[in-house]
């Protein structure tokens, strides 16, 4: 296994030169440029976006700011090598000026933790709202299969078709009509995240959908899994019904189910941004989707190769657990 691990992560090399080099085209096509507008939306003149453009080091060719970015290069002013993204260097926020770009999403507040960090913002989210899929979707799942064509299956599957077909944000803004607008249980605008109750709002969002995929994908498995040979034999052994759900039946319907749990957090994570933006929520996507519209580079390479890394390590955790779930299945070395 060990050897499998270090082959799947020396992969991640070519992954994440690909993904770089793909954002990196795509973003210096996009019209505009982190020099139109400073922060209070005023024209930066063009001897101050000159001087700017050499200070960063983009008057440069296309290729040597790549190359500069992966792997570093010379500064232009104090003529010293300064090291890449190989180095964990995500670079300087060409907005947010004297700040990097892991200062940004890493660093917390003075005399907060770490989990109040733009980054530990969204992992929180995130984790909240894969619990939720996990802690009601899959009991909606089993329970659905257990009492087949009832109607508390016909609920289950209504339940699952909604949260598939209607997307988080048309469910965010009914959302926030209803509770915020007329209701007036919390409140728009949220200045202090520190209060659970402004976490449901978005938990709830942006886990409905997987929610709904889970129960789905739960109830076919167990439908599956109950017409096999060895659930029947384990019946007919005398064996009482929540063994045999429980040890024989649950434990096989749940392999394809964890199959999509790790990428899914990274994809409620790595999604999270439209979200974020809704409820002026203070994490990770919040910032790529303002990064973006300021055409600030450094921030959305940074914040792209996050989001890689994380749905590479999902992925790779999802087949490590595969092992201890199924023993069957062997990872090669």
């Amino acid at each position: 296994m060990t050897t499998y691990i270090i082959r799947r992560l020396l992969w991640l090399i070519p992954v994440l030169l690909t993904v770089s080099a793909v954002t990196f085209v795509v973003m210096r096509s996009a019209p505009g440029g982190p020099w139109d507008t400073d922060a209070e939306r005023r024209q930066v003149d063009a001897a101050t976006a000159k001087s700017l453009a050499a200070y960063y080091g983009l008057d440069k060719p296309m290729w040597r700011q790549f190359y500069a970015y992966v792997i570093g290069d010379t500064n232009s002013q104090t003529k010293e090598w300064v090291c890449g993204v190989i180095c964990g260097n995500l670079g300087p926020s060409y907005r947010q000026r004297g700040r990097t770009v892991q200062d940004i999403l890493f660093a917390p507040p003075e005399g907060k933790t770490f989990w109040q960090s733009r980054f530990g913002y969204s992992i929180r989210l995130g984790v909240l709202a894969l619990s939720m899929a996990i802690f009601i979707g899959i009991p909606l799942g089993i329970i659905a299969a257990l009492r087949q064509n009832t109607l508390v299956d016909y609920t289950a599957l209504f339940i699952a078709t909604s949260g598939i077909s209607v997307p988080s944000f048309v469910l965010a803004i009914f959302l926030i009509i209803i509770f915020a607008s007329r209701l007036h249980w919390i409140d728009i605008v949220v200045d202090d995240w520190t209060q659970f109750k402004y976490w449901l709002m978005p938990m709830a969002v942006l886990g409905f959908g997987t929610l709904a995929f889970t129960a789905r994908l739960t109830r076919s498995s167990m439908l599956e899994v109950m017409r096999q040979d060895y659930v029947r034999t384990a019946r007919a052994k005398g064996l009482a019904e929540r063994v045999v759900i429980f040890i024989h039946m649950l434990k096989n319907a749940l392999i394809p189910v964890i199959t999509i749990l790790g990428p899914a957090l990274a994809g409620l994570v790595t999604g999270s941004f439209i979200i974020e933006t809704m409820f002026s929520f203070p994490g990770m996507g919040r910032a790529y989707v303002q990064a973006i519209g300021q055409r600030d580079y450094s921030m959305i390479m940074g914040t792209t190769l996050i989001y890689a890394m994380l749905v590479a390590v999902a992925n790779l955790s999802v087949d490590i657990i595969y092992v201890f779930i199924d023993p069957r299945i062997r990872l090669g070395e």
